[in-house]
């Protein structure tokens, strides 16, 4: 008994705990402080949680605390989170806000000529590892109260290729600019037209080839506050690609941008590259990501209570380990189950047969100098069809038509009247309630079915935010939380634009499990516009593909397989497709490179090998 106690004892002590206390949900006002009462250690006379009704938030001291998880099952409010780390996460601490809160080990290395990924869920330090790369937060490490001096913070990192990387931040002056990851907050922040601002920060003189290659050039005389969120972040990469800086960052520079634009964005972040220019660019969309970087840091550990930096790794392998849930070279996992990309089986003669099939017209829409033209097609229940055209090429008017939101120019036959559960692009809180109170009033029946919480409430994590209130929810949360209305409402026909928009990588994945999901089990339809590739791919049955001049006059070509489509799709983009052979991901050719040249001479844009 003794050896076996001691070495237990040992264990115990090679962790280090990490306690957090939410800030949003402690509210000592409202508790009978159960934390303080039921722990072990306090009852033993020591201080180890410490509040009282008239504190603002509980403190709970890391080193007393003895890991027994008591006042986590005893919060009412759910607020407490006690986390056992590997004990050698301890000495690699970079930075901490506070006490009880998010903490941050290690730090991307970025190399000078190279374009450094990050990938990672929301809430992991992507964004905090960025402001101090960026010289703008002192890494503190760990010591929130009384923080180090740079002299000692140079000493830490000595020996590693960060040390090199600060003491230039601090002794040669290097110029950091970062492209925020929010951009409808831009307008707030400027204000005036899109030309006299590219002006301003025009130190380059490079304004002119930057527009051609973002498409700005007819959006130049337009004030900032009448920009679409796809033109507000072309705007917000050029004016970081336009200065004369050392240090370029990118978060999240492919949200709002179709297909088109997410190459033309990292083809202008690629013109960057310079030997003594350092590029990190944070991105959810891994075939972006992918085509982007030249190495990868992969973040992992739990949103909001602690993130780790693995070591950089090649692309492909960086963007694989985080699919695997498992870091080699550190021999950990960090995710139960790998994440795959395998295509949908297409059906069998017989299952076609039991299917219900619907058939729409031919049909014509004007609107101002705008004219979408639609194939007639059909559908059928239990399939996805994925919609895929650059953005002003008519795909959200064709959703708005098939939901009988917009009437057609004339009537050339009937189409289909079905119900129909539609979640737009745009997501704009209007409820003042808690999100309980707005599926309560939308969905009663659907959100407290056992198969739909199995099925949909449970994997998009609504459970975490069902208590709060709708207006404080971050992008993410929203549309998570509309996806859930969106797919409670019972119809025939579920159009869903962008789910992807605001999501991680690893959330869009779920989301696409949940929607392919859903829409087989409950036998119904799914009409779908994503630029999320990856997505694309796994949830498409069948495509839709548009063609034409954006914003002038386009046409909806008829539904079709996926490996027609997608090769269509891609040869008006040229652009072409491989697979990982591991994941069966696509991941995107190089431009002119031998597998791009070689896959364009045979009209292979897509692969579908197995």
């Amino acid at each position: 008994m003794g050896p076996k106690k001691k070495q237990q004892e040992e264990e115990q002590s090679k962790l280090t705990r990490i306690a957090i206390v939410s800030t949003d949900r402690c509210k000592p006002k409202r508790c009978r402080q159960e934390c303080k009462k039921s722990c072990p250690v306090v009852r033993m006379g020591k201080l180890c949680i410490e509040v009282t009704a008239n504190d603002k938030i509980a403190t709970i001291s890391e080193e007393l605390c003895i890991g027994c998880g008591i006042c986590v099952k005893k919060c009412p409010f759910e607020a407490v989170t006690i986390i056992n780390l590997p004990s050698n996460l301890e000495k690699q601490t970079t930075h901490r806000y506070s006490q009880n809160s998010f903490k941050l080990h290690r730090l991307p290395i970025p190399r000078p000529g190279e374009v450094l990924g990050l990938v990672g869920t929301n809430g992991i330090g992507k964004s905090t590892a960025l402001k101090i790369l960026a010289g703008k937060q002192k890494p503190n490490l760990g010591r929130y109260i009384s923080p180090p001096d740079w002299t000692e913070i140079l000493a830490y990192f000595r020996g590693s290729e960060l040390q090199n990387y600060f003491t230039k931040i601090l002794e040669d002056d290097l110029k950091a600019v970062i492209k925020p990851q929010y951009v409808d907050q831009i307008p707030k922040a400027v204000k005036g037209s899109v030309q006299s601002l590219l002006d301003k920060k025009d130190e380059l003189k490079r304004q002119g080839e930057v527009c051609d290659i973002l498409d700005l050039n007819n959006v130049k005389e337009r004030d900032v506050q009448d920009l679409s969120g796809g033109e507000l972040q072309r705007f917000a990469c050029a004016m970081v690609c336009i200065q004369a800086a050392d240090i370029f960052m990118f978060d999240e520079p492919s949200s709002y941008l179709d297909v088109k634009q997410r190459l033309n964005a990292a083809f202008a972040i690629r013109n960057l590259i310079a030997p003594n220019k350092f590029i990190i660019v944070v991105e959810h969309d891994l075939s972006v990501l992918d085509y982007l970087s030249d190495f990868v840091c992969c973040l992992y550990g739990v949103p909001g209570a602690y993130g780790v930096v693995t070591m950089p790794f090649s692309v492909r392998e960086g963007i694989n380990i985080f699919l695997d849930g498992f870091v080699p070279t550190e021999n950990l996992r960090f995710r139960e189950d790998a994440l795959i990309f395998k295509v949908s089986e297409n059906a069998t003669e017989e299952e076609v047969k039991r299917m219900t099939r619907y058939d729409y017209p031919h049909m014509k829409k004007t609107m101002g100098n705008f004219t979408l033209e639609v194939d007639q097609g059909q559908f059928s229940d239990s399939e996805i069809l994925v919609l895929l055209g650059e953005n002003g090429t008519g795909k959200t008017t064709f959703i708005r038509m098939m939901a009988g939101k917009l009437p057609p120019d004339e009537e050339s036959g009937e189409i289909p009247s079905l119900n129909i559960s539609y979640k737009p692009q745009k997501i704009s809180p209007k409820s003042q309630g808690t999100t309980r109170q707005l599926l309560h009033e939308k969905i009663r029946d659907a959100y407290i079915h056992p198969q739909f919480i199995g099925d949909v409430m449970r994997p998009l994590k609504i459970d975490d935010i069902i208590d709060q209130e709708v207006q404080n929810l971050s992008g993410g949360e929203l549309q998570r939380v509309a996806m859930a209305l969106c797919l409670g409402k019972p119809a025939d026909v579920y159009l869903i634009d962008e789910p992807s928009a605001y999501l991680d990588s690893e959330q869009r994945l779920v989301c696409a499990k949940v929607i392919k999901r859903f829409i087989l089990h409950a036998k119904k339809t799914g009409f779908i516009v994503e630029h999320d590739f990856i997505m694309a791919t796994y949830l498409a049955d069948r495509v839709i593909v548009f063609e034409g001049s954006p914003s002038i006059s386009t046409k909806a070509n008829a539904p079709q397989s996926l490996l027609g489509g997608m090769n269509k799709f891609l040869q008006q983009l040229k652009i072409t497709f491989r697979r990982d052979p591991n994941n069966f991901r696509p991941r995107i050719n190089k431009l002119n490179s031998i597998k791009d040249c070689e896959q364009k001479l045979n009209g292979n844009y897509f692969f579908l090998e197995d």
